[in-house]
């Protein structure tokens, strides 16, 4: 592939990307390039969040670059402050080295090995003694330090900001000059450090670093970062039926964004996905299908995402649901719960229809609907279910 057509390629849902240009001139060289992921050993497993940066990197790999993945065992236990509101917690050599080997091992489900360097910096930075960090921090600024926005806002809050979080930055950036980075990639949430990284670089005579950063995924609360913090996130290690499961649960909002940053899925495809969600021509729930046995297919196979799909039809989708039971025959198109409530259900007034809206009693399959305005798509085999024992199977008229 052409230096040009890589870019291209490469550039795909990248946020920040410094720069461009730079990365072109090098492509234009035509060797290897050394790209640079590093990972802090914080949890013992990798999630989908992860997954995210790890599949650009393997579309390096893919075009014939080199992949430097650097277990950050040592700076684990300074703790990265990245968005952080206050000082966190150092780990311990013993709990960063059990993490670190975990990591290592679950990075191949992605990456390939044969194509992956993995170096661990506690390596070169355990050998450093209070001299070399004293030269290793006069070489930035007290007043760079507080242009990082989490420092900014502690800063004027008066809130602590500890040394040692002024050092993380600068650990990390030394770790692009030993391994001499041509890129790093990241999340977003890295993008201060990425920066550190180039000026030190230039510090020690080498080319500045090209920083390539990714988005952070919503974990499957559809609100904050996806983190085992927050007890919202899909690992590497989730069985299949819990993979598949998990991303079934997150909201409709994230299916397009999930399937840009985590698939293969065609750029044509999930923009005819996009549309047909906007105009409502299909339910949501069943691409959400698709997004889920193509994730899961990654981490397990087909074989095992096929297992986890049709578990999740027979035990979540149809749970408790009678084989028998009544139809409601409908035009394709939309229909309002109310409107579907009494006219089609039996339910003896429109106000007796909201009131079990609004009172939880009402489920399309396994969601609770409980906006009385609610306009819905239905198709073929869905199950309106009406307190515990009342189910009605959809049948869209031809």
């Amino acid at each position: 592939m052409s230096p040009e057509k890589q870019l291209l390629e490469l550039k795909k849902n990248a946020v920040s990307f410094v720069s461009e240009d730079e990365l072109l001139k090098r492509l234009k060289e035509g060797r290897p390039l050394r790209v640079k992921l590093g990972v802090d050993p914080s949890r013992p497993d990798l999630h989908l969040g992860h997954a995210v940066v790890l599949r650009k990197l393997r579309q390096f790999q893919d075009y014939g670059h080199q992949v430097i993945l650097i277990i950050g065992d040592f700076t684990a236990r300074i703790g990265d402050p990245s968005g952080r509101s206050k000082t966190r917690p150092m780990l311990s050599m013993k709990e960063a080295k059990a993490n670190a080997i975990t990591y290592s091992k679950q990075a191949f489900k992605i990456l390939d090995k044969e194509k992956t360097e993995i170096r661990f910096n506690s390596e070169w930075l355990d050998k450093m003694n209070f001299e070399d960090v004293i030269r290793l921090a006069a070489k930035y600024t007290v007043a760079r330090m507080l242009e990082r926005h989490d420092f900014d806002k502690r800063y004027k809050n008066n809130e602590p900001i500890s040394v040692a979080e002024f050092l993380y930055p600068l650990a990390q950036a030394y770790d692009s000059v030993v391994v001499k980075a041509d890129v790093e990639i990241g999340g977003d949430d890295q993008y201060f450090n990425f920066i550190v990284g180039r000026k030190i670089q230039e510090e020690y005579g080498l080319k500045a670093q090209i920083i390539l950063t990714l988005p952070l995924i919503e974990g499957t609360d559809g609100n904050l970062k996806m983190s085992k913090s927050y007890d919202n996130y899909i690992s590497f290690e989730d069985t299949p039926v819990d993979m598949y499961g998990k991303i079934m649960s997150i909201p409709d909002k994230l299916i397009i964004k999930y399937m840009k940053l985590l698939t293969d899925i065609s750029d044509e495809e999930i923009a005819n996905y996009e549309k047909q969600i906007k105009t409502h021509d299909v339910n949501p729930r069943d691409i959400k299908m698709q997004l889920a046995y193509d994730i899961t297919r990654q981490f397990h196979g087909n074989e095992k995402a096929k297992e986890a799909q049709a578990y999740f039809i027979r035990v979540f989708r149809n749970k408790n649901i009678p084989e028998e039971m009544p139809e409601i025959a409908l035009n394709h198109g939309e229909i309002g719960i109310v409107e579907l409530l009494a006219n089609f259900a039996e339910i003896s007034s429109r106000s007796e229809a909201r009131r079990l809206i609004q009172q939880g009693g009402v489920r399309i399959n396994n969601t609770a609907i409980s906006d009385i305005h609610a306009k819905l798509r239905l198709s073929d085999g869905d199950i309106l279910r009406i307190g515990k024992r009342r189910f009605y199977r959809i049948k869209n008229k031809p």
